[in-house]
């Protein structure tokens, strides 16, 4: 069955410089290698929604479940090497926040991230370039499944787009998540987006704290047991 817009799938990768070696991944065996610790539970995407490298959710539209090799140019990838993004720093920028800039360090300056190249007397120059721009890479990519259940979708939209699990319930067409009332604004520029993937609406119920009742009843409980 072809992958379509909005397909929910289960996706294993390896990301490699073509030649070189592994810099993402989310196959644990393959993630020791290069140090990098993951969660355990695994990679779900709904295809289309921005949720991986565009290239590659390109590519998977029409393709079936199973393994392919993927190989894209630096402009399919991280982009060319761009001289207008190194950029020149006073160094009092990093002293007020009590950082002292070495070259190789990485920094981000509003959610962008930048590697220092040098540090020059009152002067720090910084690279904002992708540390893979001007990279040719090769990704390796394994579509596990196609996932059919309303929740697991759901958790997995909290999951990427949230970085958290919420408790929720459905009712008809519409989607109750127990959530923290300052969280209620997030949800609602969510809602539209929401609506879009899986054609439910979503509403915030507000979580309540846990009564000191309650809670004297839960330790009485515990004691008896």
């Amino acid at each position: 069955m072809a992958l379509q817009k909005n397909d929910f799938v289960e996706l294993e990768f390896i990301g490699k410089v073509k030649g070189g070696d592994i810099f993402d991944t989310n196959i644990k065996e393959e993630a020791k290698k290069i140090n990098l610790e993951l969660e355990s539970r695994p990679l779900i995407i709904c295809l289309s929604q921005n949720m991986i490298l565009p290239s590659i959710d390109e590519f998977l539209i029409g393709k079936d479940i199973g393994k392919y090799a993927l190989e894209l140019s630096p402009e399919k990838a991280f982009g060319n090497r761009d001289r207008t993004l190194i950029k020149t720093l006073p160094i009092r920028i990093f002293m007020e926040k009590k950082v002292y800039p070495q070259p190789g360090m990485m920094f981000e300056f509003d959610n962008v991230l930048g590697k220092v190249s040098s540090v020059s007397g009152g002067r720090v120059i910084v690279d904002f370039n992708h540390p893979l721009a001007n990279k040719t890479v090769v990704y390796e990519l394994n579509v596990k499944k196609i996932i059919t259940d309303e929740k697991e979708k759901i958790s997995s939209l909290f999951s990427f787009f949230f970085r958290r699990k919420f408790e929720f319930e459905i009712e008809e067409k519409k989607v109750i998540v127990n959530a923290e009332e300052k969280l209620k604004p997030v949800f609602e520029m969510f809602a539209p987006k929401f609506k879009e993937i899986l054609n439910l609406d979503l509403e915030v119920e507000e979580k309540k704290k846990e009564s000191e009742e309650k809670k004297l009843d839960n330790k009485v409980e515990e004691k008896k047991q």
